[in-house]
């Protein structure tokens, strides 16, 4: 059976973007019970959050280029191929906000914008062994 990281339009990771790491796992942690492990061999600080034993979403600080954005939860939706379905989104009257770009280890994601002005997270998911 396919999992929400193989499977094309499945919600697969949500994340947390906070100008307050250290308080948000506090919050989250009491709040939900969740874990946080750093993720390995990541070029910036990335935290994983774990529900039970299951890793479901992560956690990182404002990046320097999006100062001033106030903390948010983002997500992640799983597809087939990023750079087609990213080529897709100024003609449906949307925006791309990151084009699509490599994450180390993991795949290949962008961020797009509807027509409403929602942001969504397209990803394309490297293998797993």
């Amino acid at each position: 059976m396919a999992t929400a990281f193989e499977t094309h339009g499945a919600f697969s990771w949500t994340e947390l973007i906070t100008n307050d790491v250290p308080a948000a796992r506090k919050f989250y942690g009491a709040l939900l019970g969740w874990k946080f492990k750093e993720m390995e061999g990541s070029t910036m600080a990335y935290g994983v959050i774990s529900a039970g034993e299951q890793d479901i979403g992560g956690i990182m600080a404002t990046p320097p280029e999006a100062k001033g954005m106030p903390p948010a939860w983002g997500t992640y939706v799983t597809v087939k191929n990023v750079d087609e379905v990213a080529g897709k989104v100024a003609g449906l009257g949307g925006k791309l906000i990151v084009p699509p770009t490599d994450i180390p280890k993991v795949g290949r994601f962008a961020v797009v914008q509807d027509p409403q002005g929602a942001t969504l997270s397209l990803i394309t998911y490297l293998p797993r062994p």
